[in-house]
């Protein structure tokens, strides 16, 4: 159905641009707006944007890491430069209220209304909160916006026992929150299974398995009957269909959504028989002036709960608004997250409904890894699969399962635990196959990109096809690809590191470490050209610092040092900095955590534990840095490098000193761990964990380096990242005795500061190099190479001369003289505003700055 361009005229009888009205601002409605921009109608239009929420888009899928102290604005999608273009008008905290079809308005609460030309629907979806007596208590809530999860936070503060009705995406998501909020958190499923639309029963054991393990429980087959109140009239007690009982003082509904398609009822619209704004391909409605788009559209029927379709809805219809003719043809349902931890993937035919579908299943009870792949009768094409506990490989089976083509590699090899070879994957695709599905961008499109449109660079790349501008997934499969094309065209592919040197990273630190390069400018003479900037700076000041081991603050080194390593502190959003004292192994004594409580006391700085078992102390002012470290420094405390591309932390368990289910000293040895490789500067942060048994609480298998205790040693695993695209490590060896796991770090670390590019994690540099795992272990544990003893005898030379930057900085005046914010005045920045909340400062937003009272700057230290 094709769109109806404006025909109205403005009161001077000039025609007026068209109106586009976008009715919700959440994630698919942001995106949207990204749409138009991209597609340029942006500049053609006048675009409305009214939301309910009294902020703009914000990662819902995420919402739980609020929790962990992520603010607003950490979630925030939304993009200034489109709030900022001159033809988008915003209402926020606003709502419609009405649809008037006919004069082609919307009503708002306030009674105001705004003409459209294209109205768009993107109203998503209502928490679905079953009927049941007891149900809207207080204490219960649902878990859908950031005020949902607020209230929840304010009522935990006087709670110890949350429940969580619903065991699916959403509700695994609220039972996280919960958790992190100290509750004992119980989860309700009605169904036999945890997930039970991706996971199939053995799965959900497995997720089970691990998600009890965090310490919550977990009921499945579970109906309940009613909610009761307790004497001050809060919810108090859930009982069962069973008869049985459970004490909540929080209850949490996550029971499914409904789609939010009240306004379109109203005005007399088409819906669908189970919800939904009716709308076919096009994603117009029975009113060619109103379209639907996301989670409140129910495209020929179908509601799509899942935010990537939603995405591919906001792009097809931007293109039509533009004038194209795409349609949306139904969208990749799969599913890939990390629910409490634990990596889940689902994707195409995962219970295997297909006729004569058959399955290969890897499935490990003693570390939960679960993987099934739905295989087509005739044992030939991929038909979709469950992953639980290692993800890995998600996207490359993916892609075989979209391509419909025949698999060549063995099926039982693909079920097992392995990493994704960005490199083989490339060389395997063929022009037909999806390389970014969130735009649904084929390899062919991206060779096109390449041979045709002359796009020699990744963000030309990107500009080109809008490949990877999604999730971002499919980055480094682009890069391959376009490499691949350059060099198979004869073009030369540019690996250099910056317009001043032509070498690779890896090249760089051969030649400083052959030639015994000093110092940047004797490096420069020698091999590259120019002044130097930004890029390789740092880089070079790396390779220097980690072959060289020599203060990073020394004369010749100092001006290279980025922001960070500099002023050996990691800068924050509002200029603060933030102070990070080494913990090793997480352990520390009373008296070491009273130093820290009466520096932040002190100081008046924000105080928090992190996730790597450490104490950061935020909001410190440069000016305030060496007297923070004087006082942390004489208790005895170091740098933790957290400012630094170096080994940040090494997490432990305690380990079979306290725990009973320990096999070996964790805490112990990760202390040792943390001492010999701490200030090893690298290409990129560099994390470790040890657990004392399998059980892994430390979370070994997410870090680049990770222990795990057996009743024989130690198992060695590399290359796991959490982050944007989390990787599980893969097993190098096991059994190690605690010497041969040294010397196995020792070379593994060595090797990777070696051949790494700039910024390239353990992960990503695995992925990339050819052999993969089979190389580094060949190199690694078998000196397939002939490097061991020179890779010993490197990092042997980075413990005998490591000192503690802050230590060596206090004892130098020229280098404390750099800690000041202004150069002719020693006055703290007036720029830094803040407010109390929960006890504690923290930057003022744009709003408290006009508003609020700000704490006096003057009355601190």
């Amino acid at each position: 159905m094709q769109h109806t361009h404006s025909a109205r005229t403005s009161a001077a009888g000039t025609p007026r641009p068209r109106s586009v009205v976008v009715a919700g601002n959440g994630m698919v409605g942001e995106r949207f707006l990204a749409e138009l921009a991209r597609t340029r109608l942006l500049d053609r239009i006048h675009l409305v944007v009214i939301g309910e929420e009294p902020v703009p888009a914000y990662d819902r899928v995420h919402l739980s890491a609020r929790v962990e102290g992520a603010t607003v604005e950490d979630l925030s999608m939304a993009d200034p430069a489109i709030r900022q273009h001159p033809n988008v008008t915003e209402h926020l905290g606003r709502r419609v209220d009405a649809i008037d079809r006919s004069n082609r308005t919307v009503v708002l609460d306030d009674g105001a209304t705004v003409a459209y030309d294209d109205l768009v629907l993107a109203t998503g979806s209502r928490p679905f909160v079953p009927p049941i007596p007891g149900h809207d208590l207080p204490g219960c809530h649902v878990y859908r916006t950031i005020g949902d999860l607020d209230g929840i936070v304010t009522d935990a503060s006087d709670a110890s026992r949350g429940v969580v009705i619903g065991g699916g995406l959403l509700g695994l998501e609220a039972a996280n929150a919960l958790r992190l909020l100290g509750l004992d958190v119980q989860v309700i499923e009605f169904a036999p299974r945890l997930m039970p639309r991706q996971l199939d029963q053995l799965a959900s054991d497995a997720l089970r398995s691990r998600v009890e393990e965090l310490g919550l429980t977990v009921r499945t087959d579970t109906a309940t009957a009613a909610l009761c109140p307790g004497d001050d009239g809060r919810v108090a007690r859930l009982e069962f269909t069973d008869g049985s009982v459970v004490d909540a003082d929080i209850v949490v509904f996550s029971a499914g959504i409904r789609a939010r398609d009240e306004l379109a009822r109203d005005a007399g619209l088409d819906v669908g028989e189970r919800g939904g704004v009716a709308v076919g391909p096009s994603l117009t409605s029975s009113d060619p002036h109103v379209h639907a788009i996301g989670e409140c559209a129910s495209v020929d029927g179908m509601v799509y709960g899942l935010v990537g379709p939603g995405y591919t809805m906001a792009r097809v219809l931007a293109e039509r608004l533009a004038g194209g003719e795409v349609t949306f043809d139904g969208a990749d349902l799969s599913t890939q997250l990390k629910l409490l931890g634990v990596d889940v993937a689902s994707f195409g035919d995962a219970m295997g409904t297909t006729d004569g579908a058959r399955a290969v299943v890897y499935d490990d009870p003693i570390t939960q890894i679960y993987r099934k792949l739905v295989i087509s009768r005739d044992g030939t094409t991929l038909l979709g699969g469950i992953l639980v506990g290692d993800a890995s490989g998600h996207d490359r089976l993916l892609r075989l399962v979209l391509s419909g083509r025949p698999v060549d590699a063995p099926f039982a090899a693909l079920a097992a635990p392995t990493v994704e070879d960005a490199g083989a994957v490339a060389g395997e695709l063929h022009d037909d196959d999806l390389v970014c599905t969130c735009n649904n961008v084929t390899k062919g499109q991206v060779c096109a990109a390449v041979t045709e449109q002359g796009c020699r660079t990744l963000p030309a790349l990107t500009a080109a096809t809008n490949a990877g501008t999604g999730c971002g997934s499919c980055t480094a499969l682009c890069k391959r690809i376009l490499d691949t094309e350059m060099a198979a065209a004869g073009l030369e592919v540019d690996t250099s590191l910056c317009p001043h040197f032509p070498q690779t990273r890896q090249e760089l630190y051969e030649i400083v470490r052959v030639k015994g390069h000093r110092t940047f400018d004797e490096l420069l003479a020698d091999v590259g050209r120019g002044s130097g900037c930004a890029t390789c700076k740092p880089t070079i000041a790396s390779i220097l610092a980690t072959i060289t081991n020599e203060y990073v603050l020394e004369p010749q080194h100092a001006p290279l040092q980025d922001t960070n390593d500099r002023f050996l502190a990691n800068i924050q959003k509002d200029g603060t900095y933030s102070v990070v004292p080494r913990v090793p192994g997480g352990e520390i004594t009373p008296d070491k955590l009273m130093v820290i409580a009466e520096v932040a006391k002190e100081f008046d700085l924000y105080t928090k534990i992190t996730g790597g078992q450490r104490i950061d102390l935020l909001g410190a002012r440069l000016e305030q840095l060496p007297a923070i470290w004087r006082r942390l420094v004489d208790a005895g405390f170091e740098s933790g490098h957290a400012y630094g591309k170096a080994l940040r932390t090494v997490k432990s368990c305690v380990g079979r000193t306290w725990c009973r289910y320990g096999v070996q000293d964790s805490t112990t040895l990760a202390i040792d761990l943390e001492e010999r490789y701490r200030g090893l500067r690298s290409p990129h942060k560099i994390k470790m964990a040890v657990s004392g048994c399998s059980r892994e609480c430390a979370e070994a298998q997410g870090k680049d380096v990770g222990v795990i205790a057996t009743e024989n040693g130690w198992n060695l695993y590399v290359a796991g990242n959490g982050g944007m695209k989390p990787q599980h490590a893969v097993l190098l060896a096991t059994d190690l005795s605690t010497e041969d796991l040294a010397r196995a770090i020792d070379r593994f670390l060595a090797y990777y500061v070696r051949t790494a590019d700039r910024l390239e994690r353990t992960a990503t540099w695995l992925n990339r190099i050819e052999g993969g795992i089979e190389h580094v272990r060949a190199v690694v544990i078998d000196d397939s190479l002939g490097l061991a003893d020179e890779l010993e005898a490197q990092m042997a030379h980075h413990v005998a001369t490591h000192a503690c930057e802050w230590k060596a900085t206090l004892s130098d005046p020229e280098r404390l003289a750099m800690f000041t914010s202004y150069v002719d005045d020693d006055r703290p920045d007036a720029s830094l505003v803040h407010v109390r909340e929960r006890g504690q400062k923290r930057p003022a937003t744009d709003e408290e700055r006009r508003t609020l009272p700000l704490l006096d700057l003057g009355a601190m230290r």
